[in-house]
């Protein structure tokens, strides 16, 4: 259990960090300008802790071995389901979708050379580290645990109204944009349930982010960051 939960555990410390810096700053406690400093290097740190513990329970998790995809229809399948994700993601950016103002996040704050680097961890995190953190998370443990404490005793891909609606909705209220999110859980629950594995959840999931990555770097609308 806790080598699925301790890296998601992690990740959001680390946002619970930079919440409670901004408050600091809202308060007058510390300088405004740890805000922005927090915003631009809160996420390589974060991003190096999640991947170690990652790294550091990857025996423990049987999910991730064996053979990945049932073929290329799979893999064509889980890459079809990233790309409409990130099509649908960035028309539902409505104000009553929303939790709160959205922030953004421009590593060319820092510089040019410094923003280079920024912009290569936060494409490597979040293709590379969060859609594993959060797949392992809520397609790997919550959603069977919500059918069985003894998680894994049951089948990825296994069915029921409880585990189906708890993770849309709990994995919708993690974003920015709720509905959004609500949008991507249940695309990505579909996808477990078809394919009964969790790499075609991760691919899907990293194919949305590096979407939403080239369309952040394309538009220079950091606000989807």
């Amino acid at each position: 259990m806790i080598a699925r939960i301790l890296p998601f555990a992690a990740y959001m410390a680390f946002i619970a960090l930079s919440a409670g810096i901004s408050w600091l700053a809202g308060a007058g406690v510390v300088s405004s300008a740890w805000i922005e400093k927090a915003d631009l290097w809160l996420y390589p740190a974060k991003t190096a802790v999640v991947l170690g513990v990652l790294v550091f329970f990857w025996p423990r998790l049987g999910e991730l071995k064996g053979k990945p995809f049932g073929g290329a229809g799979e893999i064509a399948l889980s890459v079809a389901v990233g790309v409409l994700v990130y099509i649908a993601w960035v028309r539902m950016d409505w104000p009553w979708a929303m939790q709160g103002a959205a922030a953004g996040y421009d590593p060319f704050k820092a510089g040019e050379t410094a923003g280079l680097v920024l912009a290569g961890v936060r494409i490597f995190g979040a293709t590379a580290v969060v859609p594993v953190m959060e797949e392992l998370f809520w397609r790997s443990f919550l959603i069977r645990y919500l059918v069985s404490p003894r998680f894994e005793s049951v089948r990825l891909g296994t069915f029921t109204p409880l585990s189906f609606g708890a993770t849309v909705v709990l994995f919708g209220l993690e974003h920015h944009l709720w509905l959004a999110g609500m949008m991507a859980g249940v695309a990505y629950n579909l996808l477990l349930y078809r394919t009964g594995r969790l790499w075609p959840c991760i691919t899907a999931h990293a194919v949305t982010n590096l979407a939403l990555a080239v369309h952040v770097l394309v538009t220079g609308e950091w606000k989807w960051w």
